[in-house]
């Protein structure tokens, strides 16, 4: 709830503000890309269980657990960098539909903002099976 004396000038945002916020959210995405947080450069950065040790569990278990572990945590980062970028690009794309108005973005734009939050409400629901599933399986449903 918006307070009593708030008025409507002073909830308006001038177009350079956005124009300048969208120049800093679309700085941040590219910096993303062309970084090491890239959700394809993390996704390539894995390990095979052969390195840590002949692939025997039985030979060195730690190992095995330690690659269980390298495993899940890339997995997580993966998904990390991959909604981090998702979230920035659909920033981007919400600044710039907020400045001119959602009706006056292009029809690619309107399209990908939409992909973003099929893919992001995708990857929530499969978060949601997952967890489901492993509250299953612990209750020896």
């Amino acid at each position: 709830m918006l307070p009593a004396d708030a008025s409507r000038k002073d909830l308006e945002v001038s177009s350079k503000l956005l124009k300048d916020f969208v120049d800093r959210v679309d700085a941040v995405l590219r910096d993303l890309e062309e970084s090491a947080g890239n959700p394809t450069k993390v996704g390539a950065q894995t390990i095979r269980a052969s390195s840590l040790s002949s692939g025997r569990a039985d030979l060195f278990p730690e190992a095995q657990s330690l690659y269980a572990q390298y495993n899940s945590v890339h997995e997580q980062l993966t998904t990390l960098s991959k909604t981090l970028h998702l979230h920035i690009e659909a920033i981007s794309i919400g600044v710039k539909g907020a400045a001119n108005g959602y009706d006056k973005l292009e029809d690619d734009q309107r399209r990908r903002f939409q992909e973003i939050r099929w893919e992001l409400e995708s990857m929530q629901d499969d978060k949601r099976g997952q967890h489901a599933r492993k509250d299953k399986s612990e209750m020896g449903l």
